[in-house]
Formats: structure tokens, sequence, C-alpha cells
């Protein structure tokens, strides 16, 4: 039984070590490769519930958080993140943070489910512009599955385009990495 639910700042307590070890197990994944920590990632989602008009939403399948969506208004993030939406009327703008899912539980709908979700919440909150960034790896990267398919299709199908010259900068420790690294991330947006 597949349920999705948004959280209140109460709510989510009993949930944050499934949430964040949810965030840690897929960014793994290519083309995040991220080797995260239990502690930084259950302060990570506090930041959603502490700020002003953020949004946690989470699948269940019975008790089990098999996928975690957030977003908060794109001024509340740092420079680095909002890059040349600065330029814009950034308080206008809302931020899909992230949309991580299980394997096993993906292509059911729950993706666009999240999505729906949060568009609601930004649209209701008088936002009129969503946005979200995803990371920029080289074609050949070594890492590369040889199956692997970028999620663009599906982002069109929710109605975003990616914004070209606008890009975001996020630090993270790669898998098998010493040290953090800078990336690159390309921004989506859609008109609410």
């Amino acid at each position: 039984m597949l349920r999705i639910q948004t959280f209140t700042r109460k709510e989510i307590v009993a949930y944050l070590d499934d949430l964040a070890q949810l965030r840690i197990s897929v960014f793994r994944e290519y083309p995040y490769l991220y080797d995260g920590s239990l502690d930084y990632e259950k302060e990570y989602l506090q930041t959603f519930l502490e700020a002003k008009d953020g949004i946690v939403v989470a699948a269940f399948d019975k008790n089990q958080v098999v996928g975690i969506s957030t977003g908060l208004p794109l001024a509340q993030e740092p420079a680095s993140v909002i890059g040349q939406w600065a330029t814009e009327d950034v308080a206008s703008i809302y931020y899909f943070s992230e949309s991580v899912l299980d394997r096993d539980y993906r292509g059911q709908g729950i993706g666009v489910q999240f999505f729906q979700t949060r568009e609601a919440w930004a649209r209701e909150l008088g936002f009129r512009q969503a946005v979200f960034c995803g990371v920029v790896r080289p074609d050949n990267h070594l890492l590369k599955p040889v199956d692997y398919l970028p999620l663009d299709q599906f982002w069109q199908k929710r109605g975003f385009t990616k914004k070209e010259g606008y890009f975001a900068e996020m630090s993270w420790l790669d898998i098998g990495g010493e040290e953090e690294t800078t990336k690159i991330l390309q921004y989506w947006w859609k008109a609410l």
C-alpha cells in the first residue's frame, strides 16, 4: 500500500533517520555519486522544516520510506545555489530541492505525484515559477552506467525546460574521493 504524505515539523521526527538514509542511498547512484553521512543528512532535512514555506513530501510502502521530495523558496538558499537567478525576482521563485525514490518504486507515478504536490504548494503560496537543478557530469564519466538514462524527458513531461546559462554550485564528497569538490548543476524552470 503506497501512500504520499506531506510532513509538518512535529511529524517528521519519527522518520528522520529513514529519510536521511534514503537520500544517502539514492544519491550514491550516478550521476550524483554522493558519499553522504547520516548526521549531515538529518541536519539538512531539518532545514526544510524550519524554513518559512518549506515542504517535505515522503512516499511510503506500508511504514517503509521509499521516496522523499523537498522544496523551499529559492531566496532562502545560499548565493551559490541561487546563481544567475539573482538577476530575477527571486522572491517569486520556488526551489524544488530534490526528489529521490528507491529504485524498486520508480516508474509507478510517485515522482509525478512529488512534482504535483510541490507545485500545488508553491502555487498556493503565490510563487510564479518553480525551479530545480541537476548535476552535470561529462558524457564519458568513468562511473556512468552503460544503461543510464537522464531524467530530461521526465522533467519535460512535467512542463520544465532547461534554463540555459543558469547554474548552481554545490560541493560534496564523491564516492572514493578524499575531499569535497564543487559540482555544477544545470537549472530547469517552469511558470506556475
